[in-house]
């Protein structure tokens, strides 16, 4: 168990971001929406930048996305991004990219993480694929991706943090681990339906169930093809209290990790202690 007084200094707050966006139908005008938002976080103080879930594109074609997947390890966009990170001097999680795998008719949605010198730190590839009917509104992930097989999980100089992506949301088990995480970040593109219903109340019970910052990058508005999501990209502390929020429009989320909150949840209650993992 990861013990508040092994937290970095308590005296020094971490300064967090998330950009929010309304991806286009191609990459050029995404990677200079990017640049842009992740030059502005890091000129605001921002130590880690978290991009949404399908920032490269947002297409009603599938095949869009095939024609823009890479080699894991080698392509433009993952050049870019290494590149990003190191210029601007932050911990950069991107949302996710495609990624090509061994099948022809499947890709990975794949969150890819770089350090501030611009290497690569993790790449996570989302566990849980989202499937949703309700009249004409459909979702298939599974028809086109392969699913992962586990988190990620990474140290930096203020804390641990994890991955997921949008739908991982859903399932408490996923964000559950011998060792605390001292924040999670979640990459999403939340359906307008779904994100209505439920998207605060769950991003705010994964923070108190852990005892754990939660960030989450969204898009948001209509994309190309008609498809609307929610927007709303939220910090909540371990308390389950929201320290930052956006609306329904493109921008930029900051707020702090403050190590010293971490430490007076953890040992006001120490619920971590108390887990039983193995019941």
């Amino acid at each position: 168990m990861l013990h508040p007084r092994a937290l970095p200094d308590l005296e020094t707050s971490i300064q967090l971001a998330a950009v929010q966006l309304n991806s286009a139908g191609d990459w050029p005008t995404n990677r200079q929406r990017v640049q842009e938002a992740v030059a502005a976080a890091a000129a605001a103080g921002a130590q880690l930048v978290v991009l949404p879930e399908y920032f490269v594109l947002m297409h009603p074609d599938e095949q869009a996305r095939f024609a823009l997947a890479e080699e894991d390890g080698q392509g433009p966009i993952q050049d870019f991004l290494a590149q990003l990170a190191a210029q601007q001097g932050v911990w950069l999680v991107a949302g996710s990219l495609p990624l090509k795998t061994p099948f022809a008719d499947k890709l990975t949605n794949s969150c890819l993480v770089y350090g501030p010198a611009g290497e690569r730190v993790g790449r996570y590839d989302k566990v849980h694929l989202f499937s949703f009917q309700r009249g004409q509104e459909r979702y298939d992930e599974a028809a086109t991706q392969l699913a992962g097989e586990r988190p990620l999980i990474f140290d930096t100089p203020f804390g641990r943090v994890g991955v997921g992506i949008c739908y991982d949301l859903r399932f408490p088990e996923f964000f559950r681990h011998l060792d605390a995480v001292d924040l999670w970040v979640l990459p999403a593109a939340f359906t307008v339906t779904t994100g209505q219903a439920h998207w605060e109340v769950l991003l705010r019970a994964r923070a108190i169930e852990n005892q754990c910052y939660f960030l989450a990058a969204a898009q948001t508005g209509t994309h190309q093809g008609g498809r609307q999501t929610y927007g709303h990209s939220l910090l909540v502390d371990p308390w389950g209290e929201v320290v930052a929020q956006l609306d329904d429009q493109p921008g930029l989320l900051l707020g702090s990790l403050e190590p010293q909150r971490l430490a007076e949840v953890r040992t006001q209650l120490p619920a971590l202690l108390h887990r039983r993992l193995g019941v």
